[in-house]
């Protein structure tokens, strides 16, 4: 099938190609001809299955006759759990915009940086993609209006849930008008999601994406099993060896990431750390560094590990485990992505194998573990 086929204007056709997209994913299969006749939609995909793209191509065509003259009333609406998911989306809507016949404007909203030039920028938005907690702050300044609002996306709504942000979620929807389109897409069919789901979508038509095996299944893993003492080593050894070109690695804390992405940097690898302590603008300095290939290592943490998306990574590196299966398999996903090969290394220490045994067998994969008591280090 190809997206012409999907009920998709011209105009929309013609940027998918001049971006090189000539085959709709599963998701986007499904989604966007139920988009377009104005359903409600919750869609149920793995990570890296192309979520994006299946809601920001039927909106944009949907606000064809709309965008003109909305001064500071926004047409939709598409919330987001972190500030690096704001400025991807963000940038997907205004890639597939730009043979757009009519005028548009998306913008990104979050915290870290000044709210100020925000709202001076809410002026004629026709999509907005925000965090909740901004989000509110700006509609309490009164700076923009839900009366025109059409539609309603709510992106990764799994981690948004698991993040807390329910109390503001409820604050959210009372402001927005009762008439309007729904979009709730989500990597996992959770209690939670389906609790969401009941409050917010109406008689909705239900795309879930059956995973071929599990996601872990389609990244190639290995495992090392190392001490400690090791582990920095190790990381240098197998990043060196391995002519690593860019690779993610994920630590258990910010004060870990910074320890490790410091001890790369004075070994000859560049290296950064991006977390929630970091400003914004180092942040997003950092990011596109790693996204232009000028960055070796990203070091990061559980809270960007959905945030983060970079076509065609090759590997990235469990320094620690984190305390969630769930959140090991979203880990991995970094890599491997919209059917691209990817490589997933752990370290394992003795006293992480009872709870790598658990993450095991959520995977329901079994890894074999490589010793490397007798690996030499010492040039590493």
């Amino acid at each position: 099938m190809s997206f012409t086929s999907l009920g998709l204007p011209p105009a929309l056709i013609d940027s998918l190609n001049r971006n090189g997209f000539t085959k709709p994913y599963p998701i986007q299969e499904q989604a966007i001809p139920v988009i377009l006749k104005g359903r409600d939609v919750l869609g149920i995909a793995k990570t890296g299955s192309g979520k994006t793209a299946s809601y920001a191509l039927p909106l944009l065509a949907l606000l064809e006759g709309k965008t003109e003259g909305v001064n500071r009333n926004v047409n939709a609406l598409v919330l987001v759990p972190t500030r690096e998911l704001a400025v991807q989306v963000t940038e997907v809507f205004n890639e597939f915009a730009e043979q757009l016949p009519y005028r548009f404007k998306a913008l990104g909203v979050h915290g870290g940086i000044s709210i100020n030039p925000q709202m001076k920028s809410l002026q004629n938005v026709n999509v907005l993609v925000a965090t909740p907690g901004r989000l509110l702050e700006l509609s309490q300044s009164n700076a923009m209006s839900f009366s025109k609002l059409s539609v309603l996306v709510l992106d990764e709504a799994d981690k948004m849930l698991n993040l807390g942000f329910k109390d503001e979620m409820d604050e959210i929807l009372a402001l927005l008008p009762q008439k309007r389109q729904n979009l709730l897409f989500s990597a996992t069919l959770s209690p939670e999601i389906q609790n969401i789901e009941r409050v917010v979508l109406q008689n909705p038509e239900v795309v879930h994406i059956e995973e071929q095996g599990t996601e872990a299944e389609s990244i190639n893993q290995t495992a090392y099993l190392v001490t400690n003492e090791r582990k920095g080593p190790l990381l240098r050894y197998l990043i060196k060896s391995q002519n690593m070109p860019q690779v993610l690695i994920f630590t258990s804390s910010t004060h870990r990431a910074d320890l490790v992405s410091g001890k790369l940097h004075k070994n000859g690898i560049s290296a950064r750390a991006i977390h929630s302590k970091k400003s914004q603008g180092n942040r997003k300095d950092s990011l596109s560094s790693f996204k232009a290939g000028n960055l070796q290592a990203l070091v990061t943490t559980d809270l960007l590990s959905r945030g983060i998306d970079v076509e065609f990574l090759p590997y990235i590196i469990n320094y620690e485990l984190p305390r969630s299966p769930k959140d090991f398999i979203h880990r991995i996903g970094r890599t491997g992505r919209a059917e691209n090969s990817g490589e997933a290394i752990t370290l394992v220490t003795k006293e992480d194998l009872p709870h790598f045994k658990v993450i095991q067998k959520k995977m329901k994969r079994r890894l074999t573990l490589v010793d490397t008591e007798n690996l030499d280090l010492s040039h590493a």
